[in-house]
């Protein structure tokens, strides 16, 4: 397989970026009290075996600016900036792991669930529940902290970008990851929303997926590289023309794999957003599609454990799979004639990343 395959190369680096700052957080607060190494092991092992497709954007948007093809490696501190969305992106998922009272993630228990079973193992008093869900915070918050100093070690590693023309490039890059933690966390909110409300409107679905992934997973760690390499607006602007179609097919993409995914690849439970209640364009679809009756059915299941089985009949035997299945394909190609804007380096490094975003079982 060849770096520009699935970028093997940036994964590894990644992933050495990664081990290189726990192992910095370890030597540097595991000696102040023994629970702390526990904790700490807790952040590391939740982003041990993530997709890492923020990181894998981000060093595609310093590509796509730098000139620098899939097959050379990416400077220090270019990488440890993009191992920074890591951190992101798990205490985005600890958070949302205890929201929406998830009992597990990546086949594992999930973090709420780890440590209230700890508690118990452990047999200290007080409430396993709360302590479970006060560390679950606790740890997402350490991890959101985690992602800023990592961005900001990036100067540390690479010097190039602690004065002059880098350092305004990494203060450029903040500004995009402060604007994305806010679009993210507007996203999440509005999904929350969404579950309180009866009706399941498209549009709103839509806006979800806009602000919860299209521009968090894809657009602004692409913006955040490309920054770092020197871009333009005018390069930003055609890298976003590729990212938000393509956000939007990824995201659908987890949607389907929400309802039908196989639990034995996704690590979650099927239908696990049915039992969430989640307000998904393939929900509304679903709903749009069905007879008055089944659709008033599927509202009422919608959101309760017991009803789960019932919803995915109803959802399958809508037909609104195919409405999702057809909206990804649009999107996805609609990403793809995108590139042809691009440079070939962009070209070359990103082409992959899109079949990687949306073919996949996880």
């Amino acid at each position: 397989m060849s770096p520009t395959d699935n970028s093997p190369l940036d994964l590894v680096t990644v992933d050495t970026a990664l081990a290189e700052f726990v192992d910095r957080q370890r030597a540097r607060w595991a000696g102040v009290d023994p629970e702390l190494t526990g904790f700490i092991d807790a952040a590391a092992d939740f982003v041990a075996d993530g997709k890492r497709m923020r990181p894998l954007f981000c060093l595609a948007g310093w590509r796509a600016a730098s000139g620098t093809p899939a097959d050379s490696p990416a400077p220090a501190g270019v990488v440890t900036a993009a191992a920074a969305w890591e951190w992101l992106q798990g205490s985005a998922l600890v958070h949302d792991d205890l929201m929406d009272a998830s009992d597990t993630r990546r086949g594992r228990p999930s973090v709420h669930r780890a440590f209230e079973q700890r508690h118990r193992d452990e047999l200290r008093v007080g409430d396993p529940v709360g302590f479970g869900a006060g560390t679950a915070i606790l740890l997402g918050d350490l991890m959101l902290s985690w992602c800023d100093e990592m961005l900001r070690h990036a100067a540390t590693v690479d010097p190039s970008l602690a004065s002059g023309e880098g350092a305004l490039r990494l203060a450029e890059a903040f500004a995009v990851l402060d604007t994305c933690k806010s679009e993210v966390t507007f996203g999440q909110y509005l999904d929350m929303v969404a579950q309180t409300r009866a009706e399941v409107d498209a549009d709103a679905a839509m806006l979800v997926v806009t602000f919860k992934s299209a521009k968090y997973t894809i657009e602004r760690p692409l913006h955040l590289g490309a920054v770092l390499g020197g871009a333009d607006q005018s390069l930003l602007d055609r890298l976003s023309a590729v990212a938000m179609p393509l956000g939007a097919a990824f995201q659908l993409r987890d949607d389907v794999l929400g309802v039908f995914g196989d639990p034995a690849t996704t690590g979650k439970p099927a239908g696990d957003d049915l039992r969430e209640g989640k307000r998904t364009l393939l929900v509304a679809r679903a709903l749009a599609r069905l007879p008055l009756q089944d659709a008033e059915r599927l509202s009422t299941v919608l959101g309760t454990p017991e009803g789960v089985g019932e919803a995915t009949a109803l959802v399958l035997a809508s037909g609104g799979l195919d409405d999702v299945e057809a909206a990804i394909d649009r999107h996805a190609a609609e990403a793809t004639a995108a590139l042809s804007a691009l440079p070939d380096v962009a070209r070359a490094t990103l082409e992959p990343l899109i079949e990687r975003s949306v073919r996949r079982d996880r």
